[in-house]
């Protein structure tokens, strides 16, 4: 673990990326206590610039708070992108460890069915499915999860056929090990680094297919988040401009971190292929 977190702290961009995201952690969860009650709630009089009456990002067309908003929208954004990630790994990593180490007929099947979901373009299939299930939380995560699962399922499938055929794998088959049981505690954790590093640059990714469905009016009604906080501010953005770009800085401030520390994630958990980019350098 020392020298896990000794190569990351070389990469001074991932250092950064990770207090950014600690930053925007704490004030998710301590938004309450930063604004207390619903950011619902009208605050001051409508359009108040950043710095009136007390409003440290302004207020949105019906008084509310935009620097409450952000901070309770932060929740949602973050759980989103977390939620729909777990869901998107799930699916993927076992498709993927069903093909890589199966082989033959299933391994053509799995990436056949992968391959017809990537030939529909990913956002329109996320409209589409949150339109159907009608705009809520849940089917807001279920379709990033839909859209999110195949480049995760082709990156579990090569690294599987490429340990299948190891010496550690056939030890275990000899030693009789059920299919499952090798799957499961020989290769995957042998897999691992790939998918941490993958599943970090997908938070990023569900953030802003989730901040574009808000945009359009597809997401929760019921629930602040950064997408809704820019659409609700984009016919409006020549007299009140600090309502789209506070909550855009927020989202482009988040997703920037996250690839930073995916990253330093790659740098640290392959350290031979950061060698290489240094020495390319």
């Amino acid at each position: 673990m020392s020298d896990f977190w000794r190569r990351f702290s070389r990469n001074r961009g991932a250092v950064v990326g990770l207090v950014i995201l600690l930053l925007v952690f704490a004030i998710a969860i301590f938004a309450d206590v930063l604004f207390p009650g619903s950011p619902w709630d009208m605050a001051t009089a409508p359009f108040a610039p950043p710095g009136e009456d007390g409003m440290l990002l302004g207020s949105d067309s019906l008084g509310r708070n935009v620097a409450a908003g952000i901070a309770h929208g932060a929740r949602i954004s973050l759980m989103v992108g977390a939620v729909s990630t777990v869901a998107a790994l799930s699916i993927g990593v076992t498709l993927g460890a069903i093909a890589g180490y199966l082989g033959g007929w299933m391994d053509d099947a799995v990436m056949r069915f992968t391959e017809f979901f990537q030939t529909i373009p990913s956002f329109i299939f996320a409209i589409l499915l949150v339109a159907i299930f009608t705009p809520t939380i849940h089917s807001v995560v279920f379709a990033i999860a839909v859209v999110s699962w195949p480049p995760v399922a082709r990156v579990v499938r090569a690294e599987f056929l490429s340990l299948r055929s190891r010496e550690f794998v056939q030890a275990a088959e000899v030693l009789g090990k059920s299919r499952l049981a090798i799957v499961v505690t020989d290769i995957l954790p042998n897999a691992m680094s790939p998918i941490v590093v993958l599943s970090s640059l997908m938070v990023a990714s569900a953030i802003l297919l989730e901040s574009a469905l808000s945009f359009l009016g597809l997401g929760d009604p019921n629930l602040m988040t950064w997408g809704f906080l820019i659409g609700s501010g984009r016919s409006v953005i020549r007299i009140a401009w600090w309502m789209s770009v506070f909550p855009g800085l927020a989202i482009f401030v988040t997703v920037l971190a996250l690839n930073l520390v995916g990253e330093g994630l790659s740098d640290a958990l392959n350290p031979r292929l950061a060698r290489r980019r240094g020495t390319a350098a």
